[in-house]
C-alpha cells in the first residue's frame, strides 16, 4: 500500500486498519483523517511523499520574465526568425498555464 492510497481511503477504513494492525491503540476515533493518514504512515513504514515547491518563483518574478519573453518574441517576429519565435510562444505559454497553476492550489 503507498501513501495515494491511504488518502483515498475513507475514514471508517482507516480506522478499521488502525484496529486491525494496532489493537491497543487509542485515541483513534477522535483523530481527523490527516493525522491518521500521516501516522498509519509512518508506523507501516510507508514514505510520505515530497511537495516539489521551487524556491523564488513568484507571481512577479513569473509575471516580469513573461514580458521581457514577449519583447523577445516581438523582435523575433520582426526579425523573421520562426525558430526563436516559436521558442518565446512556448516559453511564455508554459509559465502563464503555471501562474493559472498557482492561483489554484
Amino acid at each position: 500500500m503507498e501513501y495515494h492510497d491511504l488518502q483515498k481511503t475513507r475514514v471508517g477504513d482507516l480506522r478499521e486498519m488502525y484496529k486491525e494492525h494496532f489493537p491497543n491503540a487509542q485515541g483513534v476515533i477522535g483523530m481527523k483523517k490527516e493525522e491518521m493518514v500521516d501516522d498509519l504512515a509512518e508506523k507501516l513504514g510507508i514514505e510520505k511523499p515530497h511537495k516539489h515547491v521551487e524556491a523564488g518563483l513568484g507571481k512577479r518574478k513569473i509575471k516580469a520574465e513573461i514580458r521581457d519573453w514577449k519583447l523577445k518574441r516581438e523582435a523575433a517576429r520582426e526579425a523573421g526568425d520562426a525558430a526563436e519565435l516559436k521558442k518565446y510562444r512556448k516559453l511564455i505559454h508554459r509559465n502563464k498555464r503555471k501562474l493559472r497553476r498557482m492561483m489554484t492550489t
